[in-house]
């Protein structure tokens, strides 16, 4: 059969091209042709119209609402999450042949207006869609994290050599950005510096509105958008922070939510989504945030900061151990991205010292989120016959996303031997965020693996933490699975052993 297909996931890095992957390779060992389209992080490519026109059927591997789906319409399809592809792909092809053989029909689906993407199962329960509202909200202020963070690390390297010294990660901070913008001078690496860095401050400033507004999105679809915006301002003008804006959004979808569904006259209907909806949500969230609840919470982020910034020793070590675990629990899922939106979110504090505790922790985050993959890729070099050979191609892969700060390169390995892969990368990731702790390392960038190495304060600590924690996860998942009988690594065994017993009795 021929089938197309279309992933996406979340944050649009990892699983929506494993997806793909998973999903391509799948198809041929079961002899069908299968061509994905993937809507992630960067973009699209969108499938040719000819390969539609002659796919038997379609297969959506997608957390997030598919662009573009009239496209297929009239085709059986399927439609799963993007892990369900990723962990059980020959599942997926099977289930998408089945419907092609039933001759489900996916109907004429009318052409949507443009709009963000998201996915909420509506009939999910109350915990399944908070975390898929959070996560939406997550996913569109993660482009606007890593664009400034790269931005503002890059201005720091640039201010030590403007200033000659480490000290210019901290002056260039002390610097009128307004008056460098006036009379700027291309020639001046000063002058470059501050500029940086204000553009990343700019997309920074960005973070608490987006993902306010997101959330709300998720929840009320438009009418939550202009209210959860405003509210994550707002939550930013009280010094509300983060947390703020998780309120903000929550708040504003439910208020959008409520009054879209009120019962009004057709006169009024016109009016609603334009005037009455934005208007009246916008000052609800408005006032609660402003009078009634941002000085708490405010004041709730100033005692985190304050943790923060005076935690040392055994406390900090204690923290990068929590983090490192949350990162290595469920490997890019909604653990991690716990962990991983806690230290995004301190990059964003304003006034931070060039060894401040946030950037401790977001070294420490990111160094926990390396070793998973790499501790697969270790041990299915250093222990071949302990995995399969699909384990073993998967293995090489895992090398390039460990060492890009890609987490979901573990996932195979998870999905196949679940308790000895996640024990083993709790244990390997914990040691590797205390030890980035216990080295003092730092990170202003919130993505990038070793290719942010320059960005890193104390890179030896950093390396020889991932060195660690690699060692000790690999030793761990080779010591748990040679206890264990593996069956599909026991029949591909004997299967080689049988070939190579056949080759030996032929005749030369």
């Amino acid at each position: 059969m021929k089938l197309v297909a279309v992933s996406s996931c979340p944050t649009g890095i990892a699983h929506t091209y494993m997806a793909a992957e998973a999903l391509e390779q799948a198809g041929k060992a079961a002899g069908h042709e299968v061509h994905v389209e993937t809507q992630g992080a960067a973009g699209s490519t969108p499938l040719d119209p000819a390969l539609i026109a002659a796919a038997d059927g379609v297969i959506y591997a997608a957390d997030l609402e598919v662009k573009d789906k009239q496209r297929f319409a009239g085709k059986p399809f399927v439609d799963v999450g993007v892990k369900k592809a990723v962990h059980d792909a020959p599942g997926v092809i099977a289930a998408a042949v089945a419907a092609v053989e039933a001759g489900v029909p996916a109907g004429a689906a009318a052409a949507p207006a443009a709009a963000p993407a998201t996915k909420v199962d509506r009939d999910a329960g109350a915990g399944t869609k908070v975390r898929q509202w959070l996560m939406t909200g997550v996913s569109y202020m993660i482009p606007f994290v890593a664009a400034g963070g790269i931005l503002i690390a890059l201005s720091f390297m640039l201010a030590q050599v403007a200033w000659g010294g480490a000290e210019g990660a901290i002056e260039v901070t002390k610097v009128d950005a307004a008056t460098v913008v006036a009379a700027f001078d291309p020639a001046s690496l000063q002058d470059w510096s501050v500029v940086l860095l204000k553009t990343g401050q700019l997309a920074f400033g960005f973070l608490v509105p987006v993902l306010s507004g997101f959330i709300a999105y998720a929840i009320a679809d438009r009418p939550g958008l202009v209210p959860g915006f405003l509210g994550g301002a707002a939550a930013g003008f009280v010094g509300a922070g983060f947390l703020g804006g998780l309120v903000t959004g929550f708040l504003a979808g439910g208020v959008a939510l409520w009054i879209s569904r009120w019962n009004v006259p057709k006169g009024v209907r016109g009016v609603m989504p334009v005037v009455v909806i934005p208007l009246l949500s916008s000052a609800v969230v408005g006032v609660v945030m402003l009078v009634l609840i941002g000085r708490p919470i405010a004041a709730a982020m100033d005692g985190l900061t304050s943790w923060l910034n005076g935690l040392s020793g055994t406390s900090a070590v204690l923290l990068g151990l929590l983090l490192g675990a949350m990162m290595g629990f469920d490997l890019g899922g909604p653990i991690n991205k716990v962990a991983y939106t806690f230290a995004v979110t301190g990059l964003a504090t304003e006034g931070l010292a060039a060894d401040a505790t946030q950037y401790r922790v977001m070294a420490a985050v990111m160094a926990a989120g390396m070793v998973a993959p790499l501790a697969m890729a270790l041990a299915t070099t250093v222990r071949k016959r302990l995995f399969t050979h699909a384990e073993q191609e998967n293995g090489k892969a895992a090398w390039l996303l460990g060492a890009s700060f890609i987490s979901e390169g573990a996932i195979p390995f998870a999905a196949a031997d679940p308790w000895r892969v996640i024990v083993s990368s709790v244990v390997g990731s914990a040691a590797t965020g205390a030890l980035a702790m216990a080295f003092g390392s730092t990170l202003v960038a919130p993505h990038g693996g070793v290719w942010v190495l320059p960005l890193i304060g104390n890179p030896l600590g950093f390396v020889a933490a991932v060195v660690v924690g690699t060692l000790v996860s690999t030793a761990l998942v080779v010591l748990l699975k040679s206890l264990a009988h593996d069956p599909v690594v026991a029949a591909e065994r004997a299967a080689e052993e049988q070939r190579d017993a056949a080759l030996v009795g032929q005749p030369a």
